[in-house]
Formats: structure tokens, sequence, C-alpha cells
């Protein structure tokens, strides 16, 4: 926060010797590495988010059980009055330094940062905008953290200071001023054992979307302030054009807000108005520098305002924990395998195929920019995608009886939609714990099945194609458009050796212990054993209702045409010959894949079942 000097000191004082003791008390192992990592500093947290050990500054504070044992410390807090975000313990060892810096970050704007010395000694110096204090034990100060400030330790002793951050109320504000004035009374604040008491913390973390008014505020402040290193008429034309896209997003940004609010629908699009000017700001940014401290102007920007602008923490934190993919090219049994382990009491899923998870996101889509298929990389799912897709799977999840399944439930998320043979690099990154279930088929049946299902017209996913002559059915592989004029047959093998051996060489970048595959003849033979085996490696538990459902004969799925029977395929034999030799190498490759591979007892071990 900006003050109107470098350093304050305030008006009361502290039991040092108290603070120490307690401190001295805590385990070593407290003590971590201050997060930017510079020689000779660390830290020990007192108040993160959830109270955990963390240094984030974006979500509900609450006290760590460092603090939560050490009383005095919180009556030292608690005295303020004031509501405090993140407060740790600095240690800097003998020697050591904190190199010279200005705090720019959002977090900054609006929080002072309060310095109670614990440990030290006269070689420690603390310099800010020019000026220089030794701080004393027991003593409290705020400082300027927007100038540039640095800290030295030329002492032989460690260097610790209780540092807590707050925008303080207006009575903390008045104490601040009184604090200054010319002969103004230090109050001592000792330790009472009678009180117990717990500071006050922050709760409210930033909204998914910033309100249009704060970046308004944020961008004028900065423009405020712009400068250019370069003279010439070329950078101030630069800076002219730099000070149009702050001014355009802050524009822009109203015009997203009034349309969408914070409604997950719209988060693409501010996250794609939020890159565009991460992006220009590259060039227009040069030489631009903040004119009280000399930081460069995209540095503020970036720290200030594009980090926070779109803060999506709170979607992504409702992330399910270790969801399950059964990912499978279509018409190879993946509906059957879905409802038989959806049938556990300890699943949720979305109740069905959710194609619109994902496609309901227009860029997404086959036709947007940069998709061709439905082949979707890491490169695709940017913190927006992840964020929504999490939100929506947390508002639409639903037990094994069909009944909403809030995302506190502690139910274990389930999905298969075939289209995701194509996505593993993409859920892989939305979901960087998630376990993946590949189920193939033999093509000779399956490759029957989906010539079946193309003629009946019940799978159009894509009408009007644009370089396909007529509409297409189920998943959508790279290059698609070769198959313009082609025989049905020849389609079915594309799509059938382009899901599985796409699926395989994803797959195979994961580790080991992620996935397992599952053929489906040996599900329809042995429905209990393989049953067994996948929930042992994906964690579902296998309750009574698995059980009756593994009992005999798998039920029907609800796509099926007509019944499972081993030589069905027959009726289309002359077409299935004709293309087999176009998927032989990838059937080979996934029956040398279940003939070398085991059931292993124990969750997490399996890497083929059946």
């Amino acid at each position: 926060m900006r003050l109107s000097q470098p350093f304050q000191q305030l008006a009361v004082r502290f039991d040092a010797g108290r603070l120490r003791a307690e401190i001295e008390a805590l385990p070593a192992e407290a003590w971590v590495t201050h997060p930017d990592g510079h020689p000779g500093n660390s830290a020990l947290r007192l108040i993160t988010v959830e109270g955990g050990e963390n240094d984030l500054v974006n979500g509900p504070m609450l006290p760590t059980p460092h603090l939560a044992r050490s009383p005095y410390l919180r009556q030292v807090l608690a005295s303020f009055g004031v509501v405090w975000s993140r407060s740790r313990l600095l240690r800097l060892e003998p020697g050591a330094m904190v190199p010279e810096h200005a705090d720019i970050n959002h977090h900054w704007m609006n929080r002072v940062r309060v310095h109670i010395p614990v440990v030290t000694r006269p070689g420690v110096r603390f310099h800010c905008g020019g000026e220089s204090v030794h701080m004393a034990a027991g003593d409290a100060w705020i400082f300027d953290n927007w100038r540039l400030h640095r800290v030295e330790n030329a002492s032989d002793e460690a260097r610790i200071h209780l540092v807590a951050d707050t925008s303080g109320s207006a009575a903390f504000w008045q104490f601040a001023r009184e604090s200054a004035a010319t002969g103004a009374t230090i109050s001592t604040v000792p330790f009472d054992p009678g009180r117990e008491v717990t500071p006050l913390t922050e709760r409210t973390p930033l909204p998914c979307v910033m309100a249009p008014a704060e970046l308004d505020l944020l961008l004028l402040d900065l423009r405020a302030e712009l400068t250019t290193l370069d003279a010439t008429p070329e950078g101030r034309a630069r800076l002219a054009q730099y000070h149009g896209l702050l001014d355009a997003m802050g524009r822009d940004w109203r015009q997203l807000h009034a349309l969408h609010g914070e409604a997950p629908a719209g988060w693409t699009e501010f996250e794609r108005l939020r890159d565009h000017v991460r992006e220009a700001a590259r060039e227009l940014g040069a030489g631009a520098v903040v004119a009280s401290n000399r930081v460069a102007g995209n540095r503020v920007l970036e720290g200030r305002v594009l980090r926070a602008c779109l803060s999506l923490d709170r979607a992504l934190a409702q992330r399910p924990a270790r969801p399950v993919f059964i990912v499978a090219a279509p018409r190879s049994g993946s509906t059957l395998l879905f409802e038989t382990l959806a049938a556990s009491h300890a699943v949720a899923t979305l109740g069905g195929e959710a194609h619109w998870l994902i496609e309901g996101m227009p860029a997404l889509r086959p036709g947007a920019p940069g998709v061709e298929s439905n082949r979707l990389t890491a490169r695709e799912a940017s913190e927006a995608v992840a964020a929504k897709m999490i939100s929506d799977i947390a508002g639409h999840r639903v037990d094994a009886a069909g009944r909403a399944a809030g995302p506190d439930a502690a139910l274990r998320f389930l999905e298969k939609t075939p289209k995701n043979a194509l996505r593993i690099p993409f859920l892989d990154r939305v979901f960087p714990d998630a376990l993946f279930v590949f189920l193939w088929r033999d093509p000779r049946g399956n490759l029957a099945s989906i010539m079946d299902a193309w003629g009946s017209g019940a799978w159009k996913t894509y009408d009007g194609l644009d370089g396909f002559d007529r509409p297409w059915s189920m998943l959508l592989p790279p290059g698609w458009r070769g198959m313009r004029g082609r025989a049905l047959e020849e389609i079915a093998a594309f799509q059938w050796e382009s899901a599985n051996r796409i699926a395989l060489e994803d797959l195979a970048q994961l580790p080991g212990d992620r996935w397992t595959t599952v053929r489906y003849e040996n599900l329809l033979d042995d429905p209990r054993g393989t049953v067994e085996a996948l929930c042992r490696f994906t964690g579902i538990e296998f309750d009574a209702a698995l059980e009756i459902r593994v009992g005999g004969a798998l039920p029907l799925s609800r796509y099926t045409q007509t019944a499972p029977a081993a030589d069905k395929w027959r009726r289309r034999e002359r077409e299935v010959n004709a293309v087999l030799p176009r998927v032989r190498r990838t059937w080979e490759r996934l029956e040398a894949l279940a003939s070398t591979q085991i059931v292993q007892a124990g969750p997490m071990r399996t890497r083929s079942v059946g």
C-alpha cells in the first residue's frame, strides 16, 4: 500500500521475550523456504488460505495450527482490532538480505504490512524510499511497500519478524495518524494468560470475474503514473497506444460483464480479452515504467490487474477427486461398462454421455479456431475452460438413483463419452489426477456395429460439415475430410482405428498407475471378475448394488440395438473383411497389450483387466 512516508512506527510495544519463547516452542520443520526463494530467507505460516501450508493470498484465511498453539501471537494480532490476511513469521539468516523490490501485486493495492520484530540486532537495517531504519524488538511498524525496499542482516544472529497483512479499519488508520504525532505515548500490550482470543481473518475470496468498477480503478491508477524511458517520437506514440489498449480493456470488460456477469458461460470470453491485452502489452508496453518506483508498466499490469481480473480459484477448487473416465471407440460397449460401474452408490455421474460438457463451449466445437475435429489437447484446456467444466460438473452430478449430488457429496465422479478417446491430454490437464479406463472391442464386431449405427441415423452428431457430403455420425477424428465420398465400411474403420490408436498413444504418455485396459468381450464373459478388478484399480466401492448388477449376465445397455452375439458381425462380413487390413496394426497392438498384462491384487496396480 502507498503511504505518505516510507516508514511509520506505531505507538504500541509488545513483549518480545514472550513472543520469542512461543516461536522457539514451534517445531523446527514448520520453517519453510520463503516462496521467493531468496537465500537465507525462510517463513513460518500463521494465517493462510484454509489454514493450510501454503503461500496463497486468494481464499478464506484461517489460523494455522502453529498460530493456534501460540496464545500471545494471537493476542498481539487481535490487539489491532483488524481483519488479517496472509500472516507469517519471516526469518533472515546472518549475512542474508531481501533484495530490493517493490510489492506491486493486486494483494497490495489496499493492504499494508505490519512488522513486529521479535529477534533482531542493530545490524539489521530496513531500507525503503531512500530512508533506512532499525526496527527494535517488540516495536510495531508499517511501511510503504509500493516504494523500492530491501532488508539486510549484517548481524551474527537470525532476524525474526512477525509480518502480517491487513487493509486496516478506520480506527487502525486513526491510530496510525496519532502515532505519527510528536510526543505520541507508546502503550504496552503484555501477555495475558487468562485471555483466549482468535484474531479476525479475511474470509471472502476474489470474485471469479472482477467488477468493472474495480478494474477501471486499477487501470486508471496505473495509467496516471505511466511514463516511458523512450523519449523518441516512436516511444511516445507507443505509450499513447498503450494507454489506448488499457482504456479499451476497461470498456470491453464492462460490456462483457453487462452481458455475462460472473456466469461461467462468459469465462472464456473474459479470458480471451485478458490474454489479448497481455499479448498486445508485450510490444506496446516496451519502455513504459511507473514514475513513482520505476517498475516496468507491464509488470504492474500483470501483477495488479491481469492475474486478478479473472480469478477462477473457487471453481477450480471444486475439482472432483480422482475422477474416472471411460475412453473407448464408439459402439464398443462403453455404455454397458458405464452403467455397470454407475450402479455403485459410491459413484456420481452426469446421467449418461455428456457431449454438452465440452461442446457446450463454442471454442471447443469442431470448426472453432484451431479445433478441426473432436481432438483436444492440453493447449485447449485453458484456466477458464477448466473452471467452467468443473463448475458444470459440480452443478449437474447425480447419484446412482438419479438424485442431485452436490459438490460436497463424497462420491467418485465417473464419465464416459466416446469422443473423449480423442481428448485424453485435454482431460489430463483439467483433471491432473484422473484415472482412465480404456475399453476396446474386437474390430470385427465393433466395425459392424459402427456401420449399423450410421445406417440407423440415430447417432448423427454433425450436420453440414464443410468438407463432407452428408451428416456425420459419432466421433469426428482428425483427418475426417479424407472420408468424403468413401464407403461406409471405410469410414467405420477410420473411426475405430483413429480412436483406439490415438487413445493408446496418449495413455502411453501418462504414468502407468493412472490407466488400465478392459476388453469388451471379457466384460461380457466374466462381468464380476472384470468389475471387481476395475474397482480395485479405480477405488470405486464394490457395494451390494454393484454385486447384484454383476451377479449374472449383464442387462442390455440403453443404446443396444440388438442383443450381443459373438457372430453378429457376420451380417456385414464382406465389408468388415475388406477393411480389416486398415486396422490390423492397431488391433495387434491392443492384443499384445492385453496378452502381456495381468491383473494384480490391490488398488492402483491393475494395467489390463480381463
